[in-house]
């Protein structure tokens, strides 16, 4: 649970959630960690130089998922079935690299041997921490070809499309592949004589939640489920988390951008997110009643409607989940909040914001 006694600057709770790196040594950037000495081998999706498929990393390996799945290969070797991993990672005049074998090459091909292999690392227990029966989320993710790239998701089994597998939501830190979600901040700025005051609805995590139980979040947030696209996500998490019609949604809600970041968890796993960000300011001229947030599934407590510095203060004791904490500081810079003039480290957050995952280095 958060510190109370903390005190962090907007550019350290940015450090928090993009703190891993694949560059060495660590800087300024990104402080030391027990996990900086790891070799981390990069997942290719192809293991044929003939597929233009060959050069394509979509995830980063650590030395314990090595060791796994070699164990994967050797099991499969003994019980006559076809290995699934090529792994090139004892020869000394290359670079490591893993990847599918050569006969896991279309999209669905990837997406079941990826579902026998996650629900069987469920089922026996090798990482109960990520995705064991408890932390299971039963929802599968996208991964794509390329991250920054367009999330289409075709009916057909084509490899000519950014599309690459499906994979269960849970298990994506093994693999360090990009996921993707959408967060949206419900707020209401009201005008003074002399200034504006901003407030924003807050929801506490329900305890039950598996990752970050009890932490506070942003009004709605949640994890693009493969198959549907952004903004629909953001409908569909709406009305579950907080009881949000459709139609006020599609009103009132505006796309204002993205947030990325490479967040190491304190067990050393690797999850590169982007999230893209909306926001539904509350019009002064409207009914507030459809904007009075309700729990509906479960994983949120309660909403609160707190005032900015409240909400800057809770940040800063490290009471939100750490990429809530980053669309936040995003906010407050877009309204004039954090500025050059009040802010000595403007650039350094703007900047971090919006990174790369060093995608260029996997």
């Amino acid at each position: 649970m958060p510190d109370s006694d903390l005190r962090l600057t907007f550019l350290q709770l940015v450090q928090r959630c993009d703190n891993a790196t694949i560059s060495r040594p660590p800087t300024e950037f990104n402080s030391p960690s027990e996990f900086d000495d790891e070799v981390l081998v990069p997942l290719y999706l192809s293991s044929s130089p003939s597929s233009k498929d060959h050069q394509i990393v979509i995830g980063l390996l650590r030395p314990v998922i090595i060791e796994q799945l070699k164990t994967e290969n050797e099991q499969s070797r003994l019980g006559n079935k076809q290995e699934l991993w090529d792994l090139d990672i004892d020869t000394a005049s290359s670079k490591p690299r893993v990847s599918f074998a050569g006969w896991v090459d279309t999209p669905s091909k990837r997406t079941t041997a990826m579902k026998e292999l996650c629900e069987r690392w469920r089922d026996s227990g090798v990482f109960p921490d990520v995705c064991g029966p408890k932390k299971w989320r039963a929802e599968l993710y996208p991964v794509y070809k390329d991250p920054f790239g367009p999330h289409d998701h075709p009916k057909d089994d084509s490899n000519e499309s950014n599309f690459a597998f499906d994979m269960e939501r849970s298990a994506c830190a093994l693999f360090g592949v990009v996921t993707y979600g959408v967060h949206m901040t419900i707020y209401q700025e009201i005008e003074t004589d002399m200034s504006k005051e901003l407030k924003i609805w807050v929801p506490t995590r329900a305890k039950t939640k598996p990752t970050w139980p009890g932490y506070l979040d942003n009004t709605v947030a949640g994890g693009i489920p493969s198959g549907m696209g952004v903004f629909e996500s953001l409908v569909k998490e709406c009305m579950e988390e907080a009881s949000i019609t459709a139609d006020v949604v599609r009103k009132y809600t505006r796309c204002v951008g993205s947030i990325s970041y490479f967040f190491r968890t304190s067990a050393g796993w690797l999850q590169p997110e982007i999230e893209y960000v909306y926001d539904m300011p509350i019009p002064s001229d409207t009914d507030p009643i459809q904007f009075t947030l309700k729990p509906l599934d479960g994983e949120v407590e309660c909403f609160e409607l707190l005032d900015q510095s409240t909400v800057m203060d809770k940040m800063r004791a490290g009471k939100f989940k750490a990429n809530c904490a980053l669309v936040l500081i995003d906010l407050f810079i877009r309204l004039g909040y954090i500025t050059p003039d009040n802010e000595p480290e403007y650039m350094k957050i703007i900047t971090r914001l919006h990174g790369r995952f060093e995608y260029e280095k996997w």
